[in-house]
């Protein structure tokens, strides 16, 4: 039975690790009704176990499919009776040269980044559109400038941006308001679990973690960033500075970032 609740409702997909969990905590912790989805049940009940929130509520999901992104948000919003906030934050990420990679590992990354975040949105739209709340994108610097090694993660993430800023200008009187944010390089696990070529998981990261913008830092930016409600957030200096020489010297910045990529340890560039 359908209970409303007072209390605003976040959707984050893919919460129970690095910044989505770090969102879960974050938007708990400002009095929230919290609703997480992710593909595996003992890592929900973990989350379950650390947060011991009675306003968090859980449910297995795998968003490259349909059913289950509409099972969730129909959960969701038979649970709370409202929807004021979605976080599209699942996704998943790959490391090998195009002319290496089976198509089926860029099949992988669409299906997850960019159509579990069409799914998501579009079940959840008419509970957003009537509490006139927010629709986020979690993307990434590879959503402003294609990253060698990362073709299918780069198109996901072009493609989710231009899906947002659609969305975003079809909008523009209803309410809605549409964001994506792209964090630059943060600590977690995206790295570990990246696929290479074949399509199995790298369990390796070619970064030194502890020099990176940490998933509770990058939560709390983004939640300052929901909350007035901005069109881009756009984290790291890095990240700005990258996106800037994108637009303003777009060749130089190939060689930039060409050479930045094949200094990485185990680089598929060298």
């Amino acid at each position: 039975m359908q209970t409303t609740t007072s209390k605003p409702v976040a959707i984050i997909t893919g919460g129970t690790s690095g910044i989505g969990k770090a969102l879960a905590e974050k938007y708990i912790r400002e009095g929230y009704q919290v609703a997480v989805c992710a593909r595996k049940a003992p890592a929900l009940q973990a989350l379950v176990n650390e947060l011991h929130a009675p306003s968090l509520f859980t449910q297995v999901a795998d968003v490259s499919l349909e059913a289950d992104c509409k099972s969730f948000i129909d959960a969701v919003y038979s649970q709370f009776g409202r929807i004021d906030l979605l976080i599209n934050n699942a996704g998943i990420s790959m490391r090998a040269l195009f002319k290496d990679a089976d198509v089926a590992v860029l099949k992988t990354l669409m299906d997850i980044n960019f159509w579990g975040t069409v799914y998501c949105t579009k079940f959840a739209l008419p509970a957003l559109l009537a509490s006139k709340g927010t629709v986020v994108g979690v993307s990434s610097i590879a959503g402003y400038r294609g990253l060698p090694g990362r073709t299918g993660y780069s198109a996901s993430k072009f493609a989710m941006q231009g899906f947002l800023e659609a969305l975003r200008t079809e909008n523009l009187h209803t309410g809605l308001n549409v964001m994506w944010v792209c964090p630059g390089f943060t600590a977690s696990n995206i790295r570990n679990t990246a696929l290479n070529q074949s399509g199995a998981a790298q369990s390796e990261t070619p970064l030194d973690e502890g020099k990176l913008m940490t998933s509770t830092a990058v939560a709390v930016e983004i939640y300052k960033a929901i909350s007035k409600r901005k069109r881009t957030l756009v984290l790291t200096g890095q990240g700005k500075l990258t996106v800037w020489l994108n637009k303003l010297i777009p060749g130089i910045a190939d060689g930039l970032v060409f050479n930045h990529f094949k200094k990485e340890p185990g680089s598929p560039l060298q």
